[in-house]
């Protein structure tokens, strides 16, 4: 495998300025977060951008780890490859989800290198992977990654991924299962709940999670619907306003977080700047058409498989046991969606926790 040494410089371009002509829209006023987001919100954001935020600080975050670009399938896979110092560390594939990308493990990094040599890569379609053709499905995701961790000379390695990189690493699993030795997830939903209308006598932290399940469906899934069925169309609205990018990922930011608004705009301004700067808006929406239209219906994991839930998680065991061979499940009341950057040190602990007892 042909393998490229980067480093992150991206032009910034005429963003200051297009946020500087930005046309805010018209609002019901007085009704919050309840249908979207609410412009004044959205304005202190950008005021944060074109002012005090500065992304050359967080290209020089990462790039205080080592990237590599290289091609797999056709398409440009961008890495980071972080290697433990300890000589018996185990390696890990780190997943990030949508909204997210790589800038989510920067706080995870380090104290996961402690104990595990670390792949971390942008999702094809995704930030500095870029663009990618049709059919970039989560098995053939996995496949590619199957390959990259072959090609890094890992011949045993573990997998840990949240949002879509809960749907991408039990895929994994299954498409290498004589390498993979576990799977790690958090923000679990496709393969860890249920599909259609559950019945049966449930816990009461299980009926809190199906409420949260049946409050997406009817009240949070309307982005899904979109980016599943006419992500071009979207794409118009995210390639060509910053503040409309903004909008669309730092809705998630703020909804999915517990509490709700507790992910510092830093964090934010962070994912808003590296989707636009990579024009990586619209090509991210893809992997919801790809999941909708793939055709492919999982088949049960043998691989160990360990589940974190989070503050806000829906995942409930006995539909993850359908789909997955769990050996490993936690329940957290601090931290949310976005884990890794939420509470760094509850995955972190989850996560070492996991893979030493399947030593």
């Amino acid at each position: 495998m042909d393998i490229t040494e980067f480093q992150l410089r991206l032009p910034i371009g005429d963003l200051h300025e297009r946020l500087a002509n930005t046309r805010l829209p018209h609002q019901v006023p007085g009704v919050g977060w309840e249908r979207g987001v609410p412009v004044s919100w959205l304005t202190d954001l950008i005021a944060q951008w074109t002012t005090s935020y500065d992304w050359r600080l967080t290209e020089a975050r990462v790039n205080r780890y080592p990237q590599f670009t290289t091609e797999i399938d056709g398409q440009r896979i961008h890495f980071l490859h972080v290697k433990s110092a300890r000589p018996d560390a185990t390696p890990l594939i780190l997943l990030h989800g949508w909204p997210g990308s790589i800038l989510e493990f920067l706080d995870v990094i380090e104290p996961l290198s402690e104990d595990f040599s670390l792949v971390i890569p942008s999702h094809p379609n995704f930030g500095l992977s870029g663009p990618a053709g049709p059919g970039w499905n989560s098995y053939r995701t996995a496949t590619a990654y199957a390959t990259l961790m072959a090609g890094l000379g890992y011949e045993r390695y573990g997998v840990q991924g949240g949002d879509f990189g809960a749907i991408v690493g039990p895929d994994l699993g299954r498409v290498d299962p004589e390498h993979v030795i576990g799977v790690h997830v958090n923000a679990a939903s496709f393969g860890f709940i249920p599909l259609g209308e559950p019945s049966g006598e449930f816990t009461d932290a299980e009926k809190v999670r199906l409420e949260s399940v049946q409050r997406f469906t009817t009240d949070g899934y309307g982005y899904f619907q979109i980016q599943a069925t006419r992500p071009h169309t979207l794409g118009f609205g995210l390639a060509d306003s910053p503040a409309g990018q903004l909008a669309w990922i730092g809705e998630k930011f703020h909804d999915w977080a517990v509490p709700a608004g507790s992910i510092p705009a830093s964090h934010v301004l962070d994912h808003a700047t590296l989707y636009w700067l990579t024009n990586t808006g619209s090509s991210s929406a893809q992997m919801y058409y790809e999941s909708m239209h793939s055709g492919n219906w999982p088949t049960k994991s043998a691989v160990p498989t360990g589940v974190a839930n989070f503050a806000g998680d829906p995942a409930i065991r006995r539909y993850a046991d359908e789909l997955n061979t769990i050996v490993h499940w936690s329940e957290f009341g601090r931290g949310g969606h976005f884990a890794a950057i939420e509470a760094p040190d509850l995955l972190v602990g989850d996560v070492r926790a996991f893979f030493r007892a399947l030593d």
